[in-house]
């Protein structure tokens, strides 16, 4: 007798549970996602992630609404202000947005003033050079860096402090060079640099994975290393990582989903489940892969974590290099 009523005890906490975070799920009435832009950039693409990739987790179908301004700077704004406890709604952030903090572009906000959430997917940055470079390895052009930083032309759709300069600088750095003794030359998109590696104007390119997929069958580029901690899935299994290679240097091209920095551990949590849940799925993956994206999922503690060390070393780069004081 003893035994049956633990069991319907144990029964009944178990379903009491269940519906308790059942309960709270739907609770989130107008799950909504801010892309901190005007539509069709790269924040809307990762609202548009959440929109489809948690349609099965959440009772209702997440909303995109837009808040252009400061590449990302109204909004952060404004989840620090009039809606650091909303419950309802996630935020898109990138990299970008995360080099914005380091740097001090979104003013007074840090790191630790919001609460990081959960990845959409991610890019990889890339070092390439021409197919017919001198360069036949990454270790060939430290070594000729290392012998004379201002030897190698850098080259990549971003200014200095931008997330392709910081790439270059982060490899520099991993061997102790000054990334200010660099020469960069910026570009206005990916596409001009390309065309200035293959005329010969810079040496290496500080790209992109994904961008390059097009490119991998031409015959008219290499790349030496690509900035993910992990192999990358074909067409890019054959090409080893700057970790593998004995470089401290990753550049992960993350999106992802922050919320305000109030907002109930309760809602949090439930957040993280959905995505969590949907990770699991053929579904996202699907989406992810729509979108051009690579895996990264990440949600919760994990992701805060990653942030919080990649931040700040952001902001070291960035200070070693007096971008910042």
């Amino acid at each position: 007798m003893k035994i049956s009523r633990t069991v319907g005890s144990i029964a009944t906490a178990t379903l009491a549970i269940f519906l308790t975070t059942a309960a709270f799920a739907a609770d989130i009435e107008k799950p909504e996602c801010i892309a901190p832009a005007k539509p069709g950039g790269g924040f809307d693409l990762t609202c548009r992630v959440a929109q489809a990739g948690l349609k099965e987790e959440m009772s209702k179908p997440v909303q995109v609404s837009f808040m252009p301004g400061g590449i990302g700077a109204v909004a952060i704004n404004l989840f620090n202000t009039t809606r650091t406890d909303d419950e309802n709604a996630i935020v898109a952030f990138s990299s970008g947005s995360l080099l914005n903090i380091a740097t001090g572009k979104y003013g007074q906000w840090t790191e630790n003033d919001v609460r990081w959430l959960a990845t959409a997917g991610a890019d990889y940055g890339a070092i390439v050079v021409k197919a017919d470079s001198k360069y036949k390895s990454l270790d060939d052009v430290m070594k000729a860096a290392e012998s004379d930083t201002g030897s190698v032309i850098f080259g990549a759709g971003g200014s200095v402090g931008s997330q392709d300069w910081m790439k270059a600088a982060l490899v520099l750095k991993s061997k102790g060079l000054d990334p200010k003794a660099m020469r960069y030359v910026a570009f206005d998109g990916g596409g001009e640099a390309i065309a200035a590696l293959l005329g010969g104007s810079i040496d290496v390119y500080t790209g992109d994975v994904a961008e390059m997929a097009s490119h991998i069958g031409a015959g008219t580029m290499r790349i030496l290393a690509v900035m993910s901690p992990e192999r990358l899935p074909a067409p890019f299994a054959d090409i080893p990582t700057t970790k593998e290679l004995g470089y401290n240097a990753e550049w992960v091209i993350m999106r992802g989903y922050y919320m305000g920095k109030n907002v109930s551990d309760e809602a949090y949590d439930a957040w993280v489940k959905a995505f969590k849940e949907a990770y699991k799925t053929e579904a996202f993956a699907k989406v992810q892969k729509e979108k051009g994206l690579l895996p990264l999922n990440m949600a919760g503690k994990e992701l805060s974590d990653s942030i919080k060390g990649r931040v700040q070393n952001m902001r070291e780069i960035a200070r070693e290099a007096g971008l910042i004081n």
